[in-house]
């Protein structure tokens, strides 16, 4: 029996800002190797009887999560949400995909796309493990193994034992206090809510309809007319609007007499802020974590990130430092979950830093906005081999474009022509123009904007290979 890997990828993970941002948000930074959270979920399935996984995020991060999983040669099925809704519609839609390419009988595996989970071959084991339950109809929940009384997590209350070392669910418990966590964890009954699940699609769509029969119905007529696009499934964004938002536990877990829970202690966590990741990390003789350019002295027990400039700190202890472009974030490490208290005001001030960093990410490639005033902006561009920005115009800017590697193909009103390094060319107010990179190796130049009105949405676009309008 085929297992389908369904992969929950939306989200923005803002208690890990200033990295995390709501348009490029922590499932897809690199926060424990070289690969991206959402990488680490796809590779930990290697072992495991799977297909290519199907993906389900937002609109906003599509290009940057199917770059990532092209680089995997993993790019399967990508479901696009055009809001959020919560994890019950998000698995019902990934259900009826799957059910519509007459795969009834496959089991789909549910897992978020930014967890961390240390031991592979245990989660893979438990998995396996809970398969034959899953085959028998049942709705299987992973619950961690607690090692310490958190606040943090939802709780799953074991019932009577099974006969493969799962249990059945007596309850599904809330974030509970401090002093409830240590009851939970000294009568050794209750597990971490992991929020991942194995069973058979119809199963679980059966389930829903006897219980939440309203979001059935609404993703229903969601998928009833999907438009292909590119490597993308797009739902009729009007009837998953009319969709109510809520969780799978709420609608379907906590109400059926079907959910069994598996045991788990593979090193798991949700990394869901700064501090649970320096659990997670490498640590120095200090218990320090240091990534990029960092020098310490009398520093101790503290997770410091720099991107882009040397940190450096003297006489720290319980202390989050992590430098980006554009920002810099100081906290104590018991203090880290008030950082949702800064992106509020960010949002409040209307601040770009809270939806995006100072280099941004594109299908064609990146750029990196270095200085912007009032009337003008630059930025290095940076053009994928073989890609190309989209046939385009603006009402309120000019542009100067000057190539520093590699070999740029321009289109500017009926003119093609090539630029290559240290070459030049000016694109008036109004005029069409394109970019393109026709060589072998990436293309960088700087562009210099100058005009009334910088802004991102002062672009008309003709013509664009990957589908957006705007």
């Amino acid at each position: 029996m085929d297992i389908i890997p369904v992969i929950m990828a939306g989200g923005c993970g803002s208690r890990l800002w200033p990295l995390s941002r709501t348009l490029h948000p922590k499932q897809l930074l690199k926060l424990t190797s070289d690969y991206s959270l959402l990488q680490e979920t796809v590779r930990r399935l290697e072992g495991l009887t799977t297909i290519k996984p199907l993906v389900i995020c937002n609109e906003e991060h599509r290009f940057v999560v199917a770059e990532q999983l092209r680089e995997l040669d993993q790019l399967g099925t990508i479901i696009l949400e055009p809001v959020g809704r919560n994890t019950a519609p998000a698995i019902a839609l990934a259900a009826i995909e799957v059910l519509k390419n007459e795969n009834p009988d496959a089991l789909i595996l549910v897992l978020a796309a930014d967890h961390v989970i240390e031991k592979t071959s245990v989660f893979q084991q438990v998995v396996r493990a809970a398969s034959a339950r899953a085959k028998a109809n049942d709705l299987v929940t992973f619950g961690i193994l607690p090692d310490h009384p958190e606040t943090g997590y939802g709780y799953i209350r074991r019932g009577s034992p099974l006969s493969d070392a799962g249990f059945e669910v007596a309850e599904f418990v809330e974030k509970p206090d401090l002093y409830q966590a240590q009851h939970y964890i000294e009568s050794g009954d209750y597990f971490w809510n992991s929020g991942m699940f194995l069973f058979k699609p119809k199963r679980y769509l059966e389930e829903l309809e006897k219980f939440r029969p309203d979001i059935l119905r609404a993703c229903q007529k969601a998928m009833e007319a999907v438009q292909l696009d590119l490597d993308f499934i797009r739902i009729d964004r009007d009837a998953f609007c009319q969709c109510p938002d809520d969780s799978i536990d709420y609608a379907v877990m906590e109400n059926t007499d079907s959910a069994t829970v598996m045991p788990m202690g593979a090193g798991w966590s949700d990394v869901g802020s700064w501090s649970a990741l320096w659990e997670v990390s490498e640590k120095d003789e200090l218990g320090n974590t240091l990534k990029g350019d960092v020098i310490t002295h009398g520093t101790q027990n503290s997770y410091i990130n720099t991107q882009d400039k040397l940190v450096a700190t003297v006489g720290l202890d319980n202390i989050v430092v992590v430098e980006t472009k554009d920002a810099v974030l100081v906290a104590h490490k018991d203090k880290v979950q008030d950082i949702k208290k800064i992106v509020e005001e960010l949002k409040s001030q209307g601040r770009n830093e809270v939806d995006l960093h100072r280099e941004v990410y594109r299908p064609w490639g990146k750029y990196d906005s270095i200085d912007t005033g009032s009337r003008h902006q630059v930025k290095h561009i940076t053009v994928k081999p073989g890609e190309k920005l989209s046939i385009q115009m603006h009402h309120h800017r000019a542009e100067h474009w000057i190539v520093v590697s590699g070999t740029a193909k321009v289109t500017k009103g009926k003119e093609v022509f090539l630029l290559t390094e240290n070459e030049s060319t000016y694109i008036p107010v109004g005029e069409r123009h394109a970019l393109e990179n026709p060589g072998k190796v990436p293309l960088d130049l700087i562009e210099v904007q100058s005009g009334s009105y910088l802004g991102e949405d002062d672009i008309v676009r003709f013509e664009d290979r990957y589908g957006r309008i705007k």
